[in-house]
């Protein structure tokens, strides 16, 4: 098959996505590479519509790759992923609008154009996260501890485009990082960006059926195959803070392979119609037993080890949807 990268500069030397530009290359692959943020494009040659069996987008939040990824779908190119989608996520105030009008757990959102703007959320909902809605990698999120410490970062704020803030959810300074890919869901627990300091090193954690559910619907909500959920565990249950398109899948086992061969699939697919909702897909879990599950449970088989079945996954994703 042949496939079109969009890479931006920020990726250019990173892990994901190149190590799955050379599995795909082993494999008798041919890959290209399109640099948006570092090239002229000539938009009305950029796609040649037919070249390349898919496009697969790499890039940072508000860059030029996905205005192309999207000229490559309007000429009738297959995309990973759909490029209808990624504009759902990578706008965190539609994400929220999105996600919560379809029952996920996310946090109430408010959306302002104009930092003062902020001024207007009662008082009551402090502490608040405020961060960009077109933020990634944790940039400038600010945890914000009551409406005189706003007044004081305002000025700081002021070149941050739209921004959205949300009550800060209590939690033990780590948050879970689910992967979508393939039809299997893998969790990382990891500091959050608000606890910099947690002694906590990013790891493989079991995935409790409970945040499997919710990452399952996160996808087939959003439309996304390849992604990432950012799940606090807060005092009322899990929350969604955040979701990805093509997260970096660390510590994702055979990580590269996995993001490959879900790439191929996906190109093919695409070549004949889309693919079969997410819904649909075997999420495996690739643990022994849910971190919530009690010594009780499992002694008396309320919990059990293995996959959870796509049939269980389809009726657990349309809850809400």
């Amino acid at each position: 098959m042949r496939l079109c990268f969009l890479v931006e500069e920020h990726y250019r030397h990173d892990g994901m996505p190149n190590e799955v530009i050379r599995q795909l290359t082993a494999w008798g692959h041919r890959v290209d590479v399109v640099r948006p943020g570092g090239s002229l494009l000539r938009m009305s040659e950029a796609v040649d519509a037919g070249a390349h069996d898919a496009w697969v987008l790499k890039t940072v939040s508000g860059g030029p790759g996905l205005t192309l990824l999207e000229a490559a779908a309007a000429a009738g190119m297959t995309t990973v992923n759909d490029a209808r989608s990624i504009r759902g996520v990578r706008d965190k105030a539609l994400a929220a609008a999105i996600g919560r009008g379809q029952g996920l757990p996310l946090p109430v959102t408010y959306a302002v154009a104009l930092p003062e703007l902020l001024r207007e959320i009662p008082a009551a909902e402090y502490p608040l996260v405020v961060k960009p809605a077109d933020g990634s990698s944790g940039r400038a999120v600010h945890l914000v501890s009551s409406p005189e410490r706003l007044e004081a970062m305002l000025p700081g704020l002021a070149g941050e485009g739209m921004l959205i803030a949300q009550p800060y959810v209590p939690n033990r300074g780590t948050d879970i990082k689910v992967y979508g890919v393939g039809g299997e869901l893998f969790a990382t627990e990891r500091c959050s960006p608000l606890h910099p300091d947690a002694s906590v090193p990013e790891r493989r954690v079991p995935l409790s059926p409970e945040v499997a559910e919710i990452a399952a619907r996160v996808g087939v909500v959003y439309g996304l195959d390849l992604y990432g959920v950012d799940v606090l565990l807060g005092p009322d249950g899990p929350v969604v803070v955040d979701v990805n398109d093509f997260p970096s899948f660390r510590q994702v086992p055979d990580a590269a392979s996995r993001v490959a061969g879900a790439v191929l699939e996906l190109a093919r697919a695409g070549s004949g119609g889309r693919p079969a909702p997410a819904a649909a897909l075997p999420y495996t879990l690739p643990v022994s037993i849910p971190v919530q599950a009690t010594s009780a449970q499992v002694s008396s088989g309320q919990v059990t080890s293995g996959q959870v079945s796509s049939a269980q996954v389809a009726a657990r994703a349309g809850d809400g949807a």
